[in-house]
């Protein structure tokens, strides 16, 4: 059996975009009466490694009072448009026929659907009414990674049949403007809105997928996930992510290098989910390579903020738009909810 490759990709972003000079006047108005050394806090918005993100809504939209239920039909009609527009791109890059589409993975934390996304894109699509439906919640930022493994799975279980695999987060519908946690303030200097697409199966392409690795981590359900609210999902951050980075990934990549019988040495090329730069700083100094390898991660942070599972993605997206992802293996990592470390290996012809 043919180890799957990637035979497309596509992005999408919505049409809102913003700097961040833009956006910190309008959460200081929101906070300044209620937040103590809020000019303290809101310093993450100065920093230069995100320089604009992109957003479903106007400021407006945000400062405004909404449910649960309100922001989820914005979640169900940005994240189906966004899918739509990425998926297309990468069903076109691919030259498959949509109703060849053997399976589709869905994968997102920032809303819920029912009917599924997945049913709402194959018809969309044209796609196969007998294509498989795998909708995925709850991974977070992890999805990316995990999602691909996923489709990469269901390819070799239907004889090399492609799969479409599509990663949504609409994160700025989770902004919670009641409330004055740290958390919700840095997660509204990072979080942004994006989706991305792939096309997986036999043939050639680009890298082939060649395995993948997941690591679950005890007792650590505080680190990263939602508090579910009557007002929305909001965000908690409980632990130095960046210092569990040091501490825990060397190990985790060893094993996985293990697990796939490969050298660590032997990896050229890190795909990695830019959950911010203090965590890119601490995965680099982690395994002991040049930051410059994870260039192109902190250029899609800059441009694009953190997409949570999308992000990983639109750095593959990246290199391989500019010719950057080397002959060899490439390892692509992300961190997600549970708390768990990701890795798949891919392999460059």
């Amino acid at each position: 059996m043919a180890t799957p490759s990637i035979l497309g990709i596509g992005t999408a972003v919505p049409p809102y975009s913003y700097d961040q000079a833009e956006i910190m006047p309008i959460v200081r108005g929101l906070f300044k009466e209620r937040v103590e050394n809020l000019d303290r806090l809101l310093k993450v918005f100065e920093h230069s490694h995100i320089r604009r993100r992109h957003f479903v809504r106007e400021p407006e939209w945000y400062i405004s009072d909404h449910g649960f239920g309100e922001a989820n039909r914005v979640f169900a009609q940005s994240s189906t448009e966004l899918c739509l527009s990425a998926a297309g791109k990468a069903l076109a890059k691919s030259g498959i026929d949509p109703r060849e589409i053997g399976a589709v993975v869905a994968v997102s934390s920032t809303g819920v659907m029912t009917p599924s996304l997945d049913a709402v894109l194959i018809q969309e699509l044209g796609l196969s009414l007998n294509a498989r439906r795998i909708p995925i919640f709850g991974l977070g930022c992890a999805g990316g990674v995990t999602g691909l493994a996923r489709a990469a799975e269901q390819s070799t279980a239907l004889a090399g049949a492609p799969v479409l695999f599509v990663a949504v987060e609409i994160c700025s519908i989770t902004f919670q403007k009641n409330d004055i946690s740290k958390a919700n303030l840095i997660g509204t200097s990072i979080f942004a809105d994006g989706a991305a697409a792939l096309v997986v199966g036999a043939g050639p392409g680009g890298p082939q997928v060649v395995s993948s690795y997941h690591q679950l981590f005890a007792d650590t359900y505080d680190i990263m996930g939602w508090e579910v609210a009557d007002s929305g999902l909001k965000v908690l951050f409980s632990r130095d992510i960046p210092t569990f980075v040091r501490t825990h990934i060397p190990r985790v990549v060893d094993e996985a290098c293990e697990h796939w019988k490969i050298d660590r040495k032997a990896i050229s090329s890190y795909i990695t989910h830019p959950g911010g730069a203090k965590v890119l700083d601490a995965f680099a100094d982690a395994l002991g390579i040049d930051q410059n390898m994870l260039l192109p991660a902190y250029e899609v942070l800059r441009e694009f903020g953190n997409m949570s599972s999308a992000s990983v993605l639109f750095v593959l997206d990246n290199m391989l738009a500019t010719d950057r992802l080397a002959h060899g293996y490439g390892l692509m990592s992300a961190l997600g909810p549970g708390f768990s470390s990701d890795q798949l290996l891919l392999k460059m012809a």
